[in-house]
């Protein structure tokens, strides 16, 4: 049994539309004996959200708190804690920190540490985990714009950074300096030689009493920087690059799910993969995931969609929905936020029933 608390408002920015109604898309990976804290404003959708999981032979719990404070977490202690981000990686002085703290020091200092980018370049060294050419910094004053081993294109980066807030592609000297103007002094950063990358993979783990469980590698769909969902197979094989660092986490508590960031570059027609960062938390490919592994999918694409309705009630899913017996169709994963005119969506089936699908929701979203 678990206790289920994804509100990721922890771990992203206020300002960001919607982002408060993100706690719902871990509902399709729970079971019945499970607990969930939602959102009180999703509330009004949870008849539809219900209806449309029961249709398509979806297992969930009932068992809901519309309340989203993480307090809830040590009223239940024979439910085992799973959480977007065991920490507050936004709010410096969140009441928070210390309630995580006590419910599992060995989880939160983990987290803690190796969700500095920083940090994970010195444990992939030490490990010899292959990375992108990358200097670390404690300060922006420290880097020397004239020394010849600053390799550009480069990205800069802050060495902890929420949203990707902070990274900027700098092509040249001047873009790199006028970059570095925006970073506050005392703020430890690194400069990330740019990776000729053919795409970039997320592999995924969950921690459990044996070590490290290999999830799903799925390829991420990007637009330019901006990550817009992930596909399900790949033929690319990650696993060996990132597994010592998966073992070196669990050995020292990590919890739960995390996952890297791997990079595919060709060489010589054949994949070379760096490593580029760890999220030691759920990410956007953890909730597809999750419902894929219940239902045993074995092709799927999950994106996100805008829409014109405002409630999952007024959308037509009619003849959309998955069914097992063809094993295509469509699954709702990140349902709140149709509360702001979007939706997180799994497209099951074939490359070409996939490209079906797509084209079938967003006419009906429209």
């Amino acid at each position: 049994m678990r206790i289920f608390n994804h509100d990721i408002m922890i771990c992203t920015h206020d300002q960001v539309v919607g982002n408060q109604y993100f706690s719902g898309r871990v509902l399709g990976s729970t079971e019945s004996d499970d607990v969930i804290q939602l959102h009180p404003d999703l509330k009004p959708e949870w008849d539809a959200i219900a209806a449309h999981y029961t249709r398509i032979g979806l297992s969930h719990t009932e068992n809901v708190i519309w309340d989203i404070s993480f307090h809830h977490l040590s009223g239940h202690p024979e439910h085992e804690i799973s959480v977007f981000y065991f920490g507050d990686a936004v709010h410096a002085n969140s009441p928070y920190l210390g309630l995580f703290q006590g419910l599992d020091a060995p989880w939160y200092d983990t987290v803690q540490w190796i969700n500095s980018k920083n940090n994970f370049m010195t444990l992939a060294d030490e490990l010899g985990i292959a990375v992108p050419k990358t200097v670390r910094y404690t300060s922006p004053s420290s880097i020397d714009l004239d020394d010849p081993g600053v390799d550009y294109p480069l990205y800069l980066k802050p060495a902890v950074s929420v949203d990707g807030m902070g990274i900027v592609r700098c092509s040249d000297q001047q873009t790199l300096t006028k970059a570095l103007a925006t970073v506050a002094e005392g703020v430890p950063i690194q400069l990330q030689k740019e990776v000729n990358a053919k795409t970039f993979l997320n592999v995924q783990y969950r921690s459990t009493p044996n070590g490290p469980q290999r999830l799903a590698i799925t390829e991420q769909i990007l637009d330019g920087y901006n990550h817009l969902g992930n596909r399900y197979p790949t033929v690319y094989d990650a696993w060996d690059l990132v597994e010592p660092m998966a073992v070196w986490m669990v050995d020292r508590g990590m919890q739960e799910i995390f996952a890297f960031d791997v990079a595919v570059e060709e060489i010589n027609a054949k994949p070379n993969y760096l490593a580029i960062e760890c999220n030691p938390r759920y990410n956007g490919a953890s909730y597809p995931t999750g419902i894929a592994l219940k239902l045993n999918l074995k092709h799927w694409t999950h994106e996100t969609f805008t829409s014109r309705y405002r409630s999952l009630s007024d959308i037509d899913l009619n003849g959309l929905e998955y069914d097992e017996a063809s094993h295509t169709g469509i699954i709702l994963v990140n349902w709140g936020i149709v509360l702001v005119g979007k939706l997180g969506i799994l497209l099951v089936g074939s490359p070409e029933k996939q490209l079906e699908l797509r084209e079938k929701v967003k006419a009906r979203l429209e």
